[in-house]
């Protein structure tokens, strides 16, 4: 039956009306591009685009007003210009979500940016001045109080503190810094306030190479992209080449009028318009279904890439373990029970910004012991604390704290011997100058992650953890985990190195991190996977972000993506 007219125009003058922007406006990009393409003669998709809806266009055009310029063999009132414009719309839509994925992965660099302090405080002519962080020059002497952020990196020339360097080597200890020592821009200082001396400032500091890392590992393409770059090619001219020998070999056998249509047919056809569809409905469907089991996927190619993976990297901080220290043992000498022990180490770290000490504090919470009042509170830099708790001289530290009190400590020596070979942090108390107890505190395992990593061996994956702690403790967990290989005290340039190097060996590598210091490698892996409990950069640079925060989610998104 006849398409029934509509008000005012026919059909054929309403699709002319409405495709002619959407041939000329959304399309003018193919045309530039083809245009670009021709005068470097690399022939490519754009120009595809351009020539298969310019002739569905113009072929349009001569049919609703020259149709007696057409052999009479071609149907009269027949058009195609809803066929270019949704061509243009389809490959569009597609172009508009790769400036979305752009966007985040800029996104990811603001984020690793924003870690940067806005001001800091220097020392000119003898006088402490507030400045812009970014005007810090090398060799000026800058001081941080307990609290802000380093604003480059430096050395320490005066002071003591604790600096929690978790963004930058994934430890959850907070380092120790006395002068002499290396402070890093962007980390936090805890305790007490530091002089240092700028080395490093502007690109060369190990943030800003953390940001270049990240841009240039998102602005590689991938090896599917360079596959499809290689086929567009040869398809291109091909599909051309096929085209005009369709039109002339029905010309020449006598037919112009299904030449041209052959021509037209093959030219649009071979637009890659059924890409733009699979991608937006792999999309919806993919994502649908990934975020009903918690799982955030960027894109239909993370899904394609995820089922190929045959190796997971995980970060150990934060994702196989807590990310914060936490009371594991307690061993008692002498009279006290572990409950009098704890307490006692509880009460003297009461208000301490230590991790270790937050640490004892929540384990004595957790255990009911009650708190007690302190007196005399002094902390010594490099050993430990001492206090009075109901009129008791309380110690609380390492070897070198008991020795420089006169404390005998080698009936703990076994136990601290273990403690340190397991990966735990070892605390020595002392009561009136007596050994009274051993606690050890150590980041521990979430309860999930045994389950994940069996799971991902079941699948016939290759598991390793990656991370910058010190190899003892890495080993420590990992055997706990039945994790064979190891690679430890990894800065974060050298774990996107890592990656690289994985990824030379034939393996297809997904990395699962949640810190800023995992930035880079999963922006170098084949898939990056965060943690829904991470950083804001790890997840903007992640592919796929784990909003459980369930490492055994790796394997849901490995299966959803098979």
């Amino acid at each position: 039956a006849p398409i029934p007219a509509l008000p005012w125009f026919t059909w054929g003058m309403w699709a002319f009306l409405l495709a002619t922007p959407v041939q000329f406006i959304g399309g003018w990009s193919f045309y530039k591009g083809a245009w670009q393409a021709v005068r470097s003669r690399s022939i490519n998709m754009d120009f595809l685009v351009a020539l298969g809806t310019s002739v569905a266009y113009f072929f349009s055009v001569a049919v609703l007003f020259f149709p007696q310029v057409l052999p009479v063999e071609v149907e009269q009132g027949y058009v195609y210009f809803e066929v270019s414009a949704v061509i243009i719309a389809f490959v569009l839509l597609g172009k508009y979500m790769e400036e979305i994925i752009k966007k985040r992965s800029s996104a990811a660099v603001r984020k690793l940016l924003d870690l940067r302090p806005a001001s800091a405080s220097v020392v000119r002519n003898g006088q402490e001045m507030e400045v812009p962080a970014a005007s810090v020059q090398l060799d000026d002497v800058f001081v941080v109080r307990p609290g802000n952020k380093i604003p480059t990196d430096g050395v320490v020339t005066e002071g003591a503190s604790s600096v929690d360097e978790s963004m930058l080597t994934g430890e959850s200890m907070p380092a120790d810094k006395k002068p002499g020592a290396p402070v890093t821009g962007g980390t936090l200082n805890r305790t007490g306030m530091l002089r240092c001396r700028a080395t490093r400032v502007g690109a060369d500091t190990a943030l800003a190479q953390i940001v270049k890392l990240v841009e240039e590992a998102q602005s590689s393409s991938a090896r599917i992209q360079r596959i499809a770059d290689t086929v567009c090619a040869y398809f291109v001219p091909a599909v051309v080449a096929i085209a005009f020998a369709a039109f002339f070999g029905w010309w020449l056998a006598g037919n112009f009028a299904a030449g041209l249509l052959a021509f037209i047919a093959v030219l649009i056809i071979a637009c890659p318009c059924a890409l733009g569809i699979a991608t937006p409905a792999a999309l919806m469907v993919g994502v649908g279904k990934g975020a009903e089991a918690g799982i955030l996927i960027r894109g239909a190619e993370v899904l394609e890439r995820a089922q190929s993976l045959s190796t997971v990297v995980f970060d150990k901080t934060g994702t196989l373990t807590r990310g914060e220290p936490s009371v594991t043992d307690v061993i008692v000498f002498g009279e006290a029970t572990e409950d009098e022990v704890l307490a006692l180490a509880a009460s003297v770290e009461t208000g301490s910004e230590h991790p270790l000490g937050e640490a004892i504090v929540r384990g004595a919470t957790h255990r009911a012991a009650a708190l007690r009042k302190v007196e005399g509170f002094e902390a010594i830099a490099g050993h430990g604390i001492r206090g009075h708790v109901d009129g008791v001289d309380v110690l609380l530290g390492n070897r070198r704290l008991m020795q420089r009190e006169g404390v005998a400590t080698a009936a703990a020596e076994e136990a601290l011997v273990r403690f340190e070979s397991e990966g735990k942090t070892a605390m020595l108390l002392a009561r009136e100058g007596r050994l009274a107890g051993v606690i050890a505190v150590a980041d521990t395992l979430k309860p999930e992650a045994a389950e994940a990593i069996a799971a991902l061996k079941d699948e016939g994956m290759g598991v390793v953890m990656l991370t910058g702690d010190n190899r003892r403790t890495a080993q420590a967990i990992a055997q706990q985990l039945g994790i064979a290989d190891v690679i430890a005290e990894v800065l974060p340039s050298d774990k996107a190195r890592v990656i690289a190097d994985l990824k030379k060996q034939g393996k297809a590598i997904a990395m699962v991190g949640d810190g800023v210091n995992d930035a880079p490698a999963l922006a170098a892996a084949d898939v990056g996977i965060a943690l829904g409990s991470g950083s804001d950069v790890a997840k903007e640079t992640g592919g796929i972000v784990l909003l459980r925060d369930d490492v055994r989610d790796v394997v849901s998104a490995i299966r959803l993506s098979r």
